[in-house]
């Protein structure tokens, strides 16, 4: 099913493999780390998990964003959605991402644990829309 000449379930099964990467990197690789970068704890993070109900409209967001820039370039196959997927990481989900690093103190390795999910889930959407154009 297509919209605007976008594969809605392309879009889906993106965003299913997006919100994955990143339950393995916060919840099963790098959750201590985070954490400790970050400066809270779960008692601090308590009240506002009832937020963790928005977090399937990231990965939908992405995945239709990444979409449309694959159509408008009209990358064809997994490795050129990749490809858009990782520009579309380089220079708009990291150039935004920087700002919180650049302008607060933030330590360098919350800026890598954030970058690299941002990078894979967008080089993963980018491929599975482009594998199912």
């Amino acid at each position: 099913m297509r919209v605007k000449g976008v594969n809605l379930i392309a879009c889906g099964v993106a965003a299913i493999a997006m919100y994955l990467v990143g339950m393995v990197i916060y919840g099963v690789l790098f959750s201590a780390q985070w954490m400790a970068l970050s400066g809270y704890t779960e008692e601090m993070l308590a009240p506002f998990m009832w937020k963790m109900a928005l977090s399937p409209v990231m990965p939908v967001l992405g995945a239709i964003g990444i979409a449309a820039v694959i159509r408008w370039r009209n990358a064809q196959g997994p490795a050129a959605g990749a490809v858009t997927g990782a520009l579309v990481f380089l220079f708009f989900s990291f150039s935004s991402r920087l700002y919180g690093y650049a302008y607060g103190p933030e330590p360098v390795g919350l800026l890598a644990i954030d970058s690299a999910h941002l990078l894979l889930t967008n080089v993963v959407g980018g491929a599975i829309i482009g594998a199912m154009k």
